[in-house]
């Protein structure tokens, strides 16, 4: 633990589940990890919250897949009460982010980091990267 404040950042997914950290100035957000899901087994909330007590957040964003047309479905309410319960497990705030097209976005920024084409197309790397979408446009929204 480091001391500082932070805000963990998450795209929870239905294999995987992308995992990104802020900076202590609460500005940029960063891929951080991806946290497996089995098939079959219950979500994986004892990883998340490790990683997030690890480095001390003081919130968690996660992004809401809502539908093309800003719906919220069951795997909103799936991915709410994952937060809902990670947020109630840390005692931290939990915000919910659009996270429409932050794959795209990510895919984007990978595609233009200049890696090898297996880097570029390792899903755990995009998954990732998605997080850290989501948490920088929390971030950018953020009153200073």
């Amino acid at each position: 633990m480091d001391g500082e404040r932070r805000i963990l950042g998450i795209d929870y997914g239905e294999r995987r589940i992308g995992v990104a950290l802020s900076d202590p100035t609460l500005t940029l957000a960063s891929p951080l990890d991806t946290v497996t899901r089995r098939r079959g087994k219950r979500p994986p909330l004892a990883a998340l919250e490790r990683i997030a007590k690890e480095h001390a957040v003081e919130a968690v964003v996660v992004g809401l897949p809502l539908t093309l047309d800003g719906e919220e479905d069951a795997w909103c309410a799936e991915v709410r009460r994952i937060g809902d319960e990670l947020g109630r497990r840390l005692d931290v705030e939990v915000a919910y982010l659009d996270e429409r097209m932050t794959s795209v976005e990510a895919e984007r920024g990978i595609r233009g980091a200049g890696l090898a084409r297996r880097e570029r197309e390792d899903k755990s790397r995009v998954d990732a990267a998605a997080a850290a979408v989501i948490l920088q446009r929390y971030l950018d929204r953020r009153p200073k």
